[in-house]
């Protein structure tokens, strides 16, 4: 309870001190690999690149036309190497302290198969028939 209540003191001083709105997040940061991370800030980084990564895919699959399963593995490794890849060799973090490459390599991995699916289909359904 005291936790609670000191944070919320915390935000209301930031708010205070930027004159009334929150202290916006820096854009820097997610190519420093000297940040600082914790592990709900580095998750939502994760889960909201794949987010992209799936809507991009999802949108350029269903254009050209891409029709079969190879495309949907395709997505999944195209997915998975760019998350890997961002906090593995750009932010150089120490996988153990977020729970193991499991655990980051599954950030919003089904939130993200799920727009990439429906983008796709609405895509494909919308501009090819």
């Amino acid at each position: 309870m005291k936790e609670a209540k000191a944070n919320g003191q915390y935000q209301q001083t930031l708010q205070h001190q930027n004159g009334g709105h929150l202290s916006p997040f820096k854009f820097a940061k997610l190519l420093d690999p000297e940040a600082s991370w914790d592990k709900d800030q580095l998750g939502d980084v994760l889960h909201w690149i794949r987010q992209g990564v799936a809507l991009v895919c999802g949108l350029l699959w269903g254009a050209v036309p891409l029709v079969g399963g190879i495309w949907f593995v395709l997505f999944l490794a195209l997915s998975t190497g760019i998350i890997y890849g961002y906090y593995a060799m750009i932010l150089k973090v120490d996988e153990e302290e977020f729970g193991g490459h499991g655990a980051l390599l599954q950030e919003g991995l089904f939130a993200s198969t799920t727009l990439f699916l429906l983008a796709w289909v609405l895509v494909y359904s919308l501009g090819h028939f």
